[in-house]
């Protein structure tokens, strides 16, 4: 589990997304003679969207892909970060079942929470079916993808959501932004010794960093950050798509609980919303592409609001290597 994030569970999913088998779903942009069974998509890409359904209509028995609106970014490649808003009703209701959308919105404080995604990897937002719907498809369009629960997130569908297999979902993507970025990649450069009183960092190439945690020194009581290697890109900006390698132990007793290289290699996550703990919000943003930062992270800003979470009472210490934004 990546203790980084937090989840932000889809109801429809009985099991994180990361165990979904990856398929591709229909690609069907021409409306043909399913055109009377495909629901209605009006508002413009990035806004919320208005999706209807024929009165009284009976819904396409495929799976139908469609680019409602065009954008003019790059086409999206195979293996690219996407960030992106999305929702999901179900044919026939009024509610909506998940999104970014859905999320409470901040007035314009910070931005607006988004889901970051690699095209071709398993996802903990969306299924497999639609997120492989971005591909080929430009920055700043509106998908359409919509089919049965059961073609579209199968044996992975929560029988507690009162959504049954045959119930045709209706999908709306938005994907905002694209990058392509090496999920092996790795920071370069000479890295800086710790500060006094922080953890030693050693960060081999291709593997999890060992950290290790001075003996004899308490925990401190507040966000503690070092840039290890200055890197030369773009500044990170709150509400952006980050793609990072990490790795993060446990302060009171130096054990790793996580790491990007024990999961395939780099994660991308939103930063700056509220997506992930704060220490890495409080951290990261403002630090450019290209760096290595050491975060030490209080129970205050990591999990310590979260009772439940083994984490809570621990104080946590990340190694961070940024490899792009989106």
């Amino acid at each position: 589990m990546n203790y980084t994030m937090k989840r932000r569970a889809v109801a429809l999913l009985a099991v994180p997304a990361l165990l979904f088998t990856a398929a591709c779903g229909s690609d069907d942009d021409s409306k043909g003679d399913a055109a009377a069974g495909v629901a209605q998509v009006k508002g413009k890409a990035g806004e919320k969207p208005e999706i209807s359904v024929p009165k009284d209509g009976k819904p396409s028995q495929k799976t139908v892909t469609e680019t409602v609106l065009e954008g003019s970014g790059a086409a999206i490649k195979a293996s690219d970060f996407v960030r992106l808003d999305w929702t999901v009703k179900k044919w026939g209701g009024d509610q909506e079942l998940g999104g970014t959308w859905a999320a409470p919105q901040t007035g314009g404080k910070t931005p607006k929470q988004q889901s970051v995604e690699q095209v071709g990897k398993q996802s903990q937002q969306l299924p497999a079916k639609v997120l492989e719907a971005v591909k080929g498809k430009k920055a700043g369009s509106r998908i359409l993808v919509q089919g049965t629960a059961g073609d579209l997130i199968g044996q992975n569908l929560n029988p507690q959501s009162g959504i049954s297999a045959k119930d045709v979902l209706i999908w709306v993507v938005d994907p905002v932004g694209a990058a392509a970025v090496d999920a092996k990649g790795e920071v370069k450069g000479e890295q800086a010794a710790s500060e006094a009183g922080l953890p030693k960092v050693v960060a081999p190439s291709q593997k999890a960093a060992t950290i290790t945690v001075p003996k004899g020194v308490k925990a401190p009581k507040d966000l503690k950050q070092q840039v290890l290697i200055k890197g030369d890109g773009k500044k990170v900006e709150a509400g952006q798509g980050l793609v990072a390698q990490y790795t993060g132990v446990k302060w009171e007793d130096g054990k790793k609980f996580d790491s990007s290289w024990d999961h395939g290699g780099a994660t991308a996550f939103q930063i700056g919303t509220g997506s992930v703990v704060q220490g890495w919000d409080k951290g990261l943003v403002g630090k450019n592409v290209g760096d290595r930062v050491l975060l030490v992270i209080p129970p205050s800003l990591g999990y310590g609001a979260s009772p439940s979470s083994e984490l809570a009472k621990n104080t946590l210490v990340f190694v961070v290597d940024i490899l792009g934004t989106v």
